[in-house]
């Protein structure tokens, strides 16, 4: 019975490690790309170009959802009825002389 515990934690442990490897690639960049990815890894200390590329991809992977996000968010509010926007706006000014009633 313990040995079928151990194998059953270390195949979850084996498993759950495989999510989080990485994939190796190969890609052909300029000159002056790998020339500028090498002064990113000097100036920021990085143990190799890959950590720098990584940063690099989650930073615009961030920035995309955030513009996917604030595009979202933007249609909707575009699609509020003048009465929709009004209360809204009504309910905005509330919530502000909420907050001055608060800092007093």
């Amino acid at each position: 019975m313990t040995s079928g515990k151990i194998t059953g934690m270390t195949m979850l442990r084996t498993a759950s490690r495989q999510s989080t490897r990485k994939s190796k690639k190969s890609y052909s960049l300029s000159s002056e790309s790998v020339a500028f990815l090498e002064s990113l890894r000097r100036k920021r200390h990085a143990a190799s170009i890959s950590s720098v590329l990584e940063d690099i991809v989650q930073s615009v992977r961030r920035a995309d959802e955030r513009r996917s996000m604030e595009r979202s968010i933007a249609e909707y509010y575009d699609s509020f009825s003048p009465a929709d926007r009004e209360e809204e706006s009504l309910w905005g000014e509330f919530a502000l002389r909420q907050f001055r009633r608060e800092e007093s």
